[in-house]
């Protein structure tokens, strides 16, 4: 986004070429019949790299897509690493788990920002209101979370995109700015439509896998190894998987992640706030709490 709030319109160079590359081949076939086998060739490697560049959630190839924090470059030179991670928490809201965990993140003076999903949205308003009012970012996770949305053309993304943001703002007054697709997996459709929404397509830097994952040590081992600056944290409140005491493992994972980032002195911040810190590097981060 640009410091105005909006989006640039500018499609990815690798759309760019798929599209220079069709329409050559159109002229191939016009003017080189014989060349055919050459042509196919070329424009099936191309829609395999399309789809793989899709299947792999933290690709840049397919349009921009926050894997980390944006960082600021200061007057004096290179650019620095932020003192903030993101925890993000998809799948939401969530009438079990949703509470206790804005409860977590209350007794540590953190922020955290909920992907959620339109229809829950609709479907628990109570919860989707107490995410923005306890001061904590509410994002775009499609209306359905379905898992064929990668196979979806332009207007049924359009449509899993525009009914999430629709939701989201009859419900709590907010405008979401950021967007994450079901499971990460798009297609070359996704990046046009969430320009059209002024939506930042955003995935994460790690996950703990806590939607199959029970064990909360593993999940925390996944979130904090290597864990540094400018990091994107992946949780659930739905659909999150239950220890061997019937726990939802965020619930144990959160305490213990925020602790780990007290330590090291990093701040969990929202993505809202990161940009905000972009288009205005004079902003300084909060101070961290002491878990």
């Amino acid at each position: 986004m640009d410091r105005s709030g909006r989006r640039p319109r500018r499609s990815a160079p690798l759309i760019r070429a798929s599209a220079a590359l069709h329409a050559g081949a159109v002229g191939v076939t016009l003017l080189r019949p014989h060349w055919w086998p050459w042509t196919v060739s070329a424009l099936v490697a191309d829609h395999l790299l399309l789809a793989a560049s899709g299947l792999w959630p933290r690709s840049q190839l397919l349009g921009p897509n926050w894997t980390r924090l944006p960082t600021i470059a200061p007057t004096g030179g290179a650019t620095a690493a932020p003192a903030a991670v993101a925890i993000t928490i998809d799948d939401g809201p969530d009438p079990e788990v949703t509470e206790a965990v804005l409860d977590v993140l209350d007794e540590h003076g953190a922020y955290a920002t909920f992907f959620c999903i339109g229809e829950r949205v609709e479907r628990h308003p109570a919860l989707a209101r107490a995410i923005v009012a306890r001061h904590h970012e509410i994002a775009n996770h499609s209306y359905r979370h379905l898992m064929s949305f990668s196979l979806l053309g332009p207007r049924g993304l359009a449509r899993e995109i525009t009914r999430a943001q629709d939701a989201i703002g009859a419900t709590t007054g907010e405008v979401a700015r950021f967007f994450r697709a079901p499971a990460g997996l798009r297609n070359p459709f996704l990046e046009p439509a969430l320009t059209r929404a002024n939506l930042q397509l955003v995935s994460w830097t790690r996950r703990g896998f806590d939607t199959v994952n029970g064990s909360a040590g593993r999940v925390l081992g996944s979130l904090t190894r290597d864990l540094r600056g400018g990091d994107i944290l992946l949780l659930h409140d739905g659909h999150a998987a239950r220890t061997a005491a019937g726990t939802p493992v965020i619930l144990e994972v959160l305490p213990q992640l925020l602790r780990a980032l007290s330590r090291v002195q990093l701040v969990p911040i929202t993505l809202r706030e990161a940009s905000g810190r972009l288009a205005n590097p004079a902003v300084s981060l909060p101070a961290a709490s002491a878990c």
